[in-house]
C-alpha cells in the first residue's frame, strides 16, 4: 500500500509539472509584446495626398524577386487608381510612361509630353514619390527623368539631373512637406585633364542631408556640361564626410586610387577641395581612402595634407558655352 501511495504521488507531481510548463509556455507566447507588433513592410508606394501638398506611403507586397520585376510592379502601382479618398495615384492619368531602363544602378524613366503640364509643386511631389518608391529596390541608386527622351529641366531650363533617395525631405510620418533648392558651384576637369572648370548646378536637397555631402554626391555624379568631365575616378563611392573646426574630412573607397592618367593628379584633388571650400565654414579638406590618410595619391599628393583652396588650376570658360551648359543643351 505504501508503494502504491508513492507511485500515485509521483504521477501527480509529473502531471503538475506538465501543467505548469504548458501554462507558462502559453503565457510567454501570448504576453510577449513583440509577438503582437506589426513588422515594417518590405516595400511601400508613395502617393500624393488629395490636396497635392505632400506624399504618403502605403505598403505593397511584390511578387517579383528580381530588380527589373520589382521596379515594374512599383511603377505599375504608381500609375494605378488607389481607391482612396485621402490620396491618389502618383502618375496622372494623362501622363504615359513611355519606357524604363535599369542600367548600372541608374533607372531611366521617359514620360510623355503631358508630364510637363503639371504645375511645379505637383511635379516636384510626383517626382519625389517616384524616386522614394523605386529607390527602395537595392539595385536602384539613382533615377533619371526624361520627357519624350529629352532630359527633364526645371522652370528655369536647368537640367534636373540624377535624383536619389536623399534628394527630398522625409519626416517620420513618411510624408514630404518641404522641398529645398540651392545653387552649388562645383569644379570639374576640362577635357584635356589639366585644368578645372566651374559649373553652377541648381539642385533640390533634403534638410537632413549636409551640404558637404550634397557637394560630394554631385561631384561623383559628374558634370552636366559636355565640355567638362569628372576628375574623380569613375565608380568611386563616398563612405563619409564630416566637418570639424573648419576642416572637411572626406572618406572615399579604394576605387579613388584607380589610375586615370588622362586627368592630372592636382586636378583630381582640387576638384574636391575647391568645390567643398565654396561652402561657408570649410577652410581645409583632408581626403582619406577607407579611413587611411597614410598614403600618397599617385606620385606626389600626400593625403596627410590638409589642402586649402587653390584657384590656380581654374580657367575661365567662354561665356556663351557656360550659358548653354546651364541651359542643359
Amino acid at each position: 500500500m505504501k508503494l502504491k501511495g508513492k507511485v500515485k504521488k509521483f504521477i501527480m507531481l509529473v502531471l503538475s509539472g506538465i501543467l505548469l510548463l504548458a501554462f507558462f509556455g502559453c503565457g510567454e507566447t501570448s504576453g510577449d509584446p513583440a509577438s503582437t507588433e506589426q513588422e515594417e513592410p518590405d516595400f511601400v508606394v508613395y502617393y500624393l495626398t488629395k490636396d497635392n501638398e505632400s506624399i504618403v506611403a502605403e505598403p505593397i507586397e511584390l511578387k517579383a524577386e528580381d530588380a527589373d520585376g520589382q521596379v515594374q510592379e512599383l511603377l505599375t502601382a504608381l500609375a494605378a487608381d488607389t481607391g482612396s479618398v485621402e490620396y491618389h495615384k502618383t502618375i496622372p492619368s494623362d501622363v504615359s510612361l513611355l519606357s524604363s531602363r535599369l542600367d548600372y544602378n541608374t533607372l531611366t524613366l521617359s514620360f510623355s509630353e503631358e508630364y510637363l503640364r503639371m504645375d511645379p509643386m505637383t511635379e516636384v511631389l510626383c517626382r519625389a514619390a517616384i524616386v522614394e518608391t523605386v529607390t527602395q529596390v537595392p539595385a536602384v541608386m539613382r533615377v533619371s527623368f526624361l520627357v519624350e527622351d529629352a532630359p527633364l529641366t526645371d522652370t528655369r531650363g536647368d537640367l534636373i539631373g540624377f535624383m536619389t533617395a536623399d534628394s527630398f525631405v522625409q519626416n517620420p510620418g513618411r510624408q514630404i512637406n518641404a522641398i529645398q533648392e540651392t545653387k552649388l558651384v562645383l569644379y570639374f576637369s576640362d577635357q584635356e585633364g589639366d585644368a578645372l572648370l566651374s559649373e553652377t548646378q541648381e539642385v533640390h536637397y533634403s534638410s537632413n542631408i549636409s551640404m558637404e555631402k550634397l557637394v560630394m554626391e554631385r561631384l561623383l555624379e559628374g558634370p552636366l556640361n559636355s565640355r567638362e568631365k569628372s576628375a574623380i575616378p569613375t565608380g568611386t563611392q563616398l563612405l563619409s564626410v564630416t566637418v570639424v573646426d573648419g576642416v572637411c574630412y572626406v572618406n572615399l573607397d579604394e576605387t579613388f586610387l584607380n589610375q586615370d592618367y588622362s586627368v592630372q593628379e592636382p586636378v583630381v584633388i582640387y576638384s574636391i577641395v575647391d568645390s567643398l571650400t565654396e561652402l561657408s565654414g570649410i577652410q581645409k579638406v583632408q581626403i582619406s581612402v577607407n579611413g587611411d590618410t597614410n598614403m600618397v595619391y599617385r606620385d606626389k599628393m600626400s593625403l596627410t595634407t590638409l589642402y586649402e583652396r587653390n584657384m590656380d588650376l581654374v580657367k575661365d570658360a567662354p561665356e556663351e558655352e557656360t550659358e548653354v551648359g546651364r541651359a542643359g543643351k
